[in-house]
């Protein structure tokens, strides 16, 4: 039973996915802070034209599928930061661009649709020694740049005027987001294929949210995540005899679920318990009737996060303390 696990096509089908798990979701966790979370799947369609680059030419489908991906992903930032289109319009038009031109390049390649398939989908177990090592190098680049990185690509994730206006490169930091996208989504394809790698960059994120708070934590909680995933779905998929991108992703989608009612819960409990100091919290007016009722975290209504303080609901209102020039007072929204 376990001697499946020590053949030498599972090592090296184990090895990339651990990378293609740890990547996938790090620089997914900035595309989700930047709103793009599509980015991985339009990418991916560019990808595929890569692909048939190199299938046509009798090349390296991996260098050509690393090239035309950062090309790709770099025409996109370069249309979004010029403001002629949107992201998403950005994304949509290199998307059909993207695959339209694969697929003329694979008819004109004569057998290389059968070989597309392995990238489109997927083909971990078949991967060679070569492809192995190419995968672990651009993993290991785009792990350690989102890492070594972080703070100035998250500042302009984040709030990308305010990170122009500190004197942030705003536009290198955004293209380098773009380009660590590009060469993630081409160590990813011979693992969940181009088709499916959108959803390993962005189901650990959205499972880490709910139960991290900080930047930093959620990336970090998205790689484990992410880790995780791949590596039960392959072994997975490797006793069943099953699609092994497919099962990766049905296994991240399955932590998803889990781990829901979880993360409400502690979301729950973590609102209860925000600090909360009474004395801040004078007597208020409501309905015209004055009431000597001070909110805190005892005080039995549900406390909702807003901003830099906290808003209690109460009798169908959302109470927040304010402090105007008659002194301190609650308002009702």
């Amino acid at each position: 039973m376990w001697e499946l696990l020590y053949a030498p096509f599972m090592i090296r089908a184990i090895i990339a996915a651990a990378v293609t798990g740890l990547a996938a979701p790090g620089v997914g966790t900035y595309l989700v802070q930047r709103r793009l979370s599509l980015m991985g799947d339009g990418i991916g369609h560019i990808t595929v034209t890569g692909v048939a680059l190199g299938l046509l030419t009798g090349t390296s489908p991996t260098f050509t599928a690393v090239v035309v991906a950062v090309i790709g992903a770099l025409l996109i930032e370069l249309i979004r930061a010029s403001g002629r289109a949107s992201g998403d319009l950005a994304l949509a038009l290199l998307f059909y661009g993207g695959i339209a031109g694969g697929l003329v390049l694979v008819q004109m390649a004569g057998n290389g649709a059968f070989a597309l398939q392995g990238y489109l989908f997927g083909s971990i177990a078949t991967i060679a020694p070569d492809d192995v090592v190419v995968s672990v190098i651009l993993a290991g680049i785009a792990i350690v740049v989102g890492l070594a990185l972080m703070p100035q690509l998250f500042a302009v994730s984040n709030d990308e005027e305010f990170a122009r206006a500190s004197g942030v490169p705003a536009w290198f930091y955004n293209a380098l987001i773009s380009v660590l996208a590009a060469v993630t989504v081409s160590v990813a394809m011979r693992t969940v294929g181009l088709l499916l790698v959108s959803a390993l960059m962005i189901i650990p994120v959205a499972t880490s949210q709910q139960f991290t708070r900080s930047f930093r934590t959620t990336m970090l909680a998205a790689m484990g995540f992410g880790l995780v995933a791949a590596l039960v779905g392959v072994v997975v998929s490797a006793y069943l005899n099953l699609p092994p991108g497919a099962t990766i992703v049905l296994v991240a989608l399955a932590g998803f679920v889990v781990t829901s009612p979880v993360g409400l819960l502690l979301q729950r409990r973590r609102r209860a318990r925000v600090p909360f100091d009474p004395e801040a919290l004078p007597l208020h007016e409501e309905a015209l009737e004055a009431h000597r009722h001070v909110h805190g975290p005892g005080c039995g209504h549900v406390a909702v996060e807003h901003g830099d303080h906290v808003d209690y609901v109460h009798d169908g209102h959302r109470h927040a303390v304010h402090v105007t020039g008659d002194g301190k007072h609650y308002d009702e929204h």
